[in-house]
């Protein structure tokens, strides 16, 4: 069997991460279809009591959530894991970026652990520091770097916060973007977004009142991210040609078919969608808001929510009395984010209740110092 390009790279990577580690799950994993899977994870659980924090995001699979002490969006994930000094370990079911940000919060004794190394973020992969190093270095040349604040969002590797913190800046998530770049522009004349292009264009205009044309998107494949010097000076906002492999799957074709085939339907979408779904659509909110949204809609009604398949269908399951379904029609899970599943819930549990630790997420002190202090900006942000 020939596998994916892709697949050999995740592969790879949680290759190069084991080693680095010293760690390896060959033939420790249980089996999928192991009968006695969920009796193991709860004894293991059981046995690990307060010792560890489970910590588990809206995307997850069932399987995963239902062992989740704690649920939510990366924004209240990195807010519990803060918040939680006495858990020796923070088991976050989640992907690398997410378990990264736990580690730069929590304490150097507490043990931050990623059920699977290779659950990365497409997203957060589109940023790497030296593609922003060399746009920050075009920026110094042209002499507005100084006016520019870095805002990254939530969704990117510890070395790109490490930047925005080391350069003025903070982090984001889609419940505070807004704020987020209301702040930066409070400190500066221009704000460089990162690495979610449709989060950044969505928070500028439809929530600042900026036009399209205040906005530039940066190619990092390309000299002077395809720009000219003249689009770089006029531009408000400075987009980075990033996006979710999800969301960015929504049309505006989605939206025109979903309200042709249900009537009275309510289109509610996250804002990492294209700038004419997220127009067209009703309503528009973070993870969170749109949990909120429908636990709040009135019985009977309709929608079709444009956010990831797991938490779409945990929606519809937890509310049958009214009609939710997924905006497009074809199904699309986070390939990533659903590399977490219960075996390696398990294969770590069971290690850590042996005396083997697995799978640390660790983040070397000087990006951490950096990453710190931008995470730190976005958590006072009002």
């Amino acid at each position: 069997m020939t596998m994916a390009l892709t697949d050999l790279l995740l592969l790879g990577r949680e290759s190069d991460l084991e080693s680095e580690r010293g760690v390896s799950c060959t033939g420790e994993l249980p089996s999928p279809s192991d009968p006695s899977l969920v009796e193991r994870a709860q004894k293991a659980r059981a046995a690990l009591g307060d010792r560890a924090l489970i910590l588990g995001h809206h995307y997850q699979r069932d399987e995963v959530i239902a062992f989740a002490d704690i649920t939510g969006d990366s924004f209240k994930l990195a807010q519990a894991a803060a918040a939680s000094p006495t858990a020796e370990y923070i088991i976050f079911c989640g992907v690398h970026f997410m378990a990264e940000s736990a580690d730069i919060l929590t304490s150097v004794e507490q043990k931050v652990i990623l059920p699977d190394l290779a659950a990365g973020c497409s997203m957060a992969d589109m940023a790497t520091a030296s593609q922003v190093d060399e746009c920050w270095k075009v920026l110094t040349d042209l002499g507005l770097a100084d006016a520019t604040i870095p805002v990254t969002y939530m969704n990117s590797s510890a070395a790109i916060k490490s930047f925005t913190g080391k350069n003025g800046g903070t982090v984001c998530t889609s419940s505070n973007a807004k704020r987020a770049m209301t702040w930066a522009l409070e400190q500066g004349e221009k704000v460089l977004f990162l690495p979610d292009q449709h989060l950044g264009r969505n928070t500028a205009v439809l929530g600042l009142g900026l036009t399209l044309e205040d906005c530039v998107l940066w190619n990092p494949w390309k000299p002077m991210g395809g720009l000219t010097e003249n689009e770089i000076r006029q531009a408000k906002i400075i987009l980075w040609r990033g996006h979710c492999s999800v969301h960015g799957r929504f049309s505006l074709d989605s939206v025109k078919e979903v309200r042709e085939r249900i009537s009275g339907v309510k289109v509610l979408v996250h804002p990492e969608c294209q700038h004419e779904v997220v127009a067209a659509a009703d309503v528009v909110g973070s993870t969170e808001m749109i949990i909120k949204t429908i636990e709040a809609a009135p019985v009977g009604s309709a929608w079709a929510i444009g956010t990831e398949l797991n938490l779409v269908s945990r929606l519809a399951k937890a509310h049958p009395d009214k009609s939710v379904v997924f905006l497009d029609k074809t199904v699309c899970y986070c390939s990533t984010m659903n590399r977490i599943d219960l075996p390696h819930l398990v294969w770590v549990m069971e290690s850590l209740v042996n005396g083997h630790l697995v799978n640390q997420i660790q983040v070397q002190p000087e990006v951490a110092k950096y990453s710190k202090i931008a995470l730190e900006r976005m958590l006072a942000l009002p």
